[in-house]
């Protein structure tokens, strides 16, 4: 059977560690001969797994893409810019998880259930959205087809490994603290995160939006095709170590039960309906982690309008929000032949 070449740049992070585990867990989907792993000169020289091999880390360079079919780029957006095009041009696939390439004209903005079909025969690099914007479109995806969309209110709830490692480190050891009666000092934000809820997520904006904020609309808009969609949001951190959650408002085309878009939502590939208000059954951060499923639950239509659906979407971020769908890009390109 024909492999495929794979190097992840990114390697020692939670992201490229998470991409490696992925490539063993989906088998034949991308079948891979040689995988690289590299990194900085920081990482450099570590020996991690992957595919049940026990690789050494090496410093990323222009002859890291030397033979190699994809790149999977999990590293900040300078090492994107300036990588990303040299491996491109030598013929390798690259799928970059940074936000650099995502609004650059040209480059599809992918997640493979929505808008596969953006990709190009000629495209060599393809960016992957931001995690709170990959589980919030793989809900309005099947609604836009069916009914149409005029407006988007959005809160999320964000975990603290959507910020890397020492966010993770930081709420542990805040936590750890407060266990032991010590005052609580902030590891990895402005203000301690254990116990505690941030609304900010990114850097703030002169408009009072921050950074992750706009990305959503902004993000959200090209992926659909709608650079003329209303959309508004806010994004909270939250003392929640893996899994992302967001409480939607949507109003669409026309009046529709939740009922009907319960049944819509169902028949989505990647997403699956976790809700029974009877049973108290709706979805949560712990019972994404580790999935590749999107969650949605607390489906309901709007007392006063029936044009418009609220309902709560849960994913694992460094899952389909990050690694899964950059490999899932991989596959469907690979079995396609594209």
């Amino acid at each position: 059977m024909q492999s495929a070449n794979v190097v992840i740049v990114g390697a020692a992070g939670l992201v490229g560690q998470e991409i490696a585990l992925l490539l063993a867990e989906h088998g034949g989907a991308l079948p891979v001969g040689e995988i690289r792993l590299v990194a900085s000169d920081r990482s450099a020289g570590r020996e991690l797994t992957a595919l049940g091999r026990r690789l050494t880390v090496e410093a990323i360079s222009e002859d890291s893409f030397r033979g190699m079919d994809f790149a999977f780029f999990a590293a900040p957006n300078d090492v994107s810019a300036h990588y990303a095009p040299i491996a491109a041009q030598a013929g390798v696939v690259c799928i970059d998880k940074s936000s650099h390439f995502r609004m650059q004209e040209g480059i599809p903005l992918v997640v493979p259930e929505v808008n596969l079909g953006h990709i190009g025969h000629e495209d060599r690099i393809i960016a992957s959205p931001n995690c709170s914007t990959i589980q919030l479109v793989m809900a309005l995806g099947p609604l836009e087809r069916a009914y149409g969309i005029r407006r988007v209110i959005v809160s999320t709830y964000q975990s603290v490994s959507g910020s890397g490692r020492e966010a993770l480190d930081g709420l542990e050891a805040e936590a750890r603290a407060w266990a032991g009666g010590a005052a609580i000092e902030p590891k990895a934000y402005r203000e301690p995160i254990a116990f505690n809820v941030l609304a900010q997520c990114d850097a703030f904006q002169p408009d009072g939006f921050t950074k992750e904020e706009l990305k959503l609309r902004q993000e959200t808009r090209k992926i659909l095709g709608r650079p003329d969609l209303e959309l508004a949001a806010t994004a909270v951190r939250v003392p929640v170590r893996i899994g992302h959650a967001e409480a939607v408002t949507v109003e669409l085309g026309r009046g529709v039960t939740a009922e009907e878009a319960r049944e819509l939502l169902r028949d989505q590939k990647g997403v699956r309906i976790v809700d029974d208000p009877r049973a108290e059954v709706y979805p949560t951060p712990l019972q994404a982690a580790g999935q590749d499923d999107v969650l949605i639950g607390r489906l309901r239509q709007d007392p006063d309008r029936e044009d418009t659906l609220h309902f709560f979407v849960v994913a694992d971020n460094l899952r389909k929000g990050a690694a899964t769908n950059a490999v899932q890009i991989a596959e469907a390109l690979w079995q396609s032949g594209k």
